[in-house]
């Protein structure tokens, strides 16, 4: 296909003021060009692969552990479809949770069966390696994106920041719904920007409609998607001609077919009809329920959440926005965290799916310190020898810049992946290769409810015991998980008299917590096996170790 570059002879202020009508120009050049959105050129192919094999390395180091829906929300589930065996939460209960999602993991668990490649290394890493895929596309339509809406100069370096971004590598590849949310909602975008000049020529409405089906699959996999396709929606509404063509015969249709489609997925699940994203959005919209998790002020994604992501990408990514002066895209990340605002209970992930376009800003700021770097040589050799120095320090900034953001966020991300938080993954895997060999029976985990993945994890049908912490409808009851974080040694005697507590061939806690019971445990269990788990804390106090007791011999 062919290349659209700007002319390299003009400058990056003329770039910048001509951003915002350009992106017709392209969308309508993009309306000309089918190629430019079914098919993948061979660099775009090219581009996908070695996105494939990073992706896939980095599903490989990550080893730790960052938010318990990644294994009870998704892996849990998917594994006791395939093997008739897992925990399901209140969520599942409740009908607030689809099974579109764990389903994809289910599958995977199916084929690993077959294929017997069910050892406890093998069903710790595939699930990662199955959304490497996933993100890996997820990165192709990123550049995709950027070439379309910029130029692939800015595509290229979009895609360097989005492999660098520490936080993007630490979550894209783990097994959360708003990693794959991401992917789509990126997707989606591309496919909706590319029909939004061609469908007034009656050109390639196949794109819209292929963007209204991915969004309305984001929206499957997680309702609250739906904040970023409300914005993208009423955007296009606005320029559209046919308004009410628009709304009826193509998101009324397309959006139907899919929640119909989910609708009778979740039925044959649920063995009744539940209205997830009704659900959803009731529990955590409606009635606040998230705010049982903890809440943080409103300004929390701006000030704290948000740049955390971000990291040292953010001033590119604020002079990129300026420069660039594409408001629309601007304008849907500052929608999607003032909506999440409004919610008590924040999260980092909540916000992934606007971190690629923020990063894509950031692409197109180092994009146009490369033109200022590199300009053309079309000019006057009297032009180009006054130029030298001022070339020379446009270079040194731009490399200053590159390895400040390598600097500030590969050592960040390895730590995050490989280092910070591995215990509770650890100690599963121990714990699955001791099961396999016949050597545990029963497993009771005195922690905060969900410190650790399970049956997914230790892929073996023993009992085990977690603290509970399901929502009451009564603010003033406290649950389990509570009880013994305030006092774990009274919560222990109350809760399991010794007769209960050696029904547990082997216990598991976090060393914080074990201080405190080691008198009261000592005279039936021992100490087998200590993991590492962080060295600063996270919301609570310092859990710097995850330690495994067994019970005695002969007790």
């Amino acid at each position: 296909m062919s290349r659209r570059r700007r002319p390299a002879e003009r400058t990056t202020d003329e770039i910048a003021s001509a951003a915002d009508p350009p992106l017709e120009g392209k969308l309508n050049e993009a309306a000309e060009s089918p190629s430019s959105s079914w098919l993948w050129d061979q660099e775009e192919r090219r581009i996908w692969l070695i996105c494939l094999v990073f992706r896939a390395i980095n599903g490989l180091m990550v080893q730790t552990y960052f938010n318990p829906d990644e294994h009870w929300q998704a892996l849990e589930v998917a594994h006791r479809l395939s093997f008739g065996y897992g925990h399901l939460t209140w969520e599942w209960k409740e009908g607030i949770r689809s099974y579109l999602h764990p389903l994809i993991f289910a599958l995977l668990y199916k084929i690993l069966a077959i294929l017997h490649l069910e050892s406890s290394l093998v069903m710790a890493k595939a699930p990662r390696v199955l959304q490497s895929i996933f993100a890996s596309f997820g990165d192709v339509y990123l550049y995709k994106l950027s070439k379309l809406v910029f130029d692939e100069h800015v595509a290229k370096w979009a895609l360097f920041c989005q492999l660098v971004n520490w936080f993007m590598f630490f979550c894209i590849t783990r097994t959360l719904s708003n990693s794959l949310e991401t992917v789509l909602t990126t997707a989606g975008i591309f496919y909706w920007f590319l029909a939004i000049e061609s469908s007034k020529k009656s050109k390639m409405h196949s794109s819209r409609k292929l963007a209204l089906a991915i969004a309305a699959l984001a929206c499957a996999v997680r309702p609250t998607s739906a904040i970023t396709w409300l914005y993208v929606g009423l955007m296009d509404l606005f320029q559209v001609q046919s308004k009410l063509k628009f709304i009826f015969i193509e998101v009324i249709p397309v959006g139907s077919l899919v929640l119909s489609l989910t609708c009778l997925l979740d039925r044959l699940m649920y063995q009744s009809w539940v209205i997830v994203p009704f659900n959803f959005l009731k529990f955590n919209f409606l009635s606040s329920g998230g705010d049982y998790y903890g809440t943080h002020v409103f300004h929390w994604y701006f000030t704290q959440g948000f740049p955390s992501m971000v990291w040292t990408f953010l001033p590119f990514s604020i002079i990129g926005i300026v420069k660039s002066r594409e408001r629309k895209l601007a304008s849907l990340i500052a929608w999607v965290l003032g909506l999440y605002s409004v919610l008590g209970h924040k999260e980092f992930r909540f916000v992934l799916s606007v971190l690629p376009i923020t990063l894509m800003f950031s692409g197109y700021c180092l994009a146009s310190m490369e033109k200022q770097t590199y300009p053309s040589d079309s000019r006057s050799k009297n032009t180009r020898a006054t130029s030298v120095s001022v070339k020379d320090g446009n270079k040194s900034k731009l490399k200053l810049a590159i390895v400040f953001l390598l600097l500030t966020n590969v050592p960040m991300a390895i730590y995050m992946t490989s280092v910070h938080q591995r215990g509770t993954e650890d100690v599963m895997y121990y714990l699955s290769k001791e099961a396999h060999k016949g050597e545990v029976s029963s497993i009771l985990f005195l922690m905060p409810c969900h410190s650790t993945p399970y049956y997914s994890s230790l892929h073996y049908n023993v009992t085990m015991r977690f603290l509970d912490c399901t929502p009451s409808e009564k603010r003033d009851v406290v649950d389990e998980s509570d009880q013994f974080m305030l006092n774990p040694s009274d919560f222990v005697k109350s809760k399991f008299s010794d007769s209960l507590l050696l029904n547990f061939s082997h216990l598991v806690l976090f060393d914080v917590e074990e201080r405190q019971l080691r008198d009261l445990l000592s005279s039936h269990f021992v100490e087998v096996k200590r993991f590492f788990h962080s060295h600063f804390k996270v919301d609570r106090d310092l859990q710097s170790s995850v330690v495994v007791y067994i019970k005695k011999e002969g007790t």
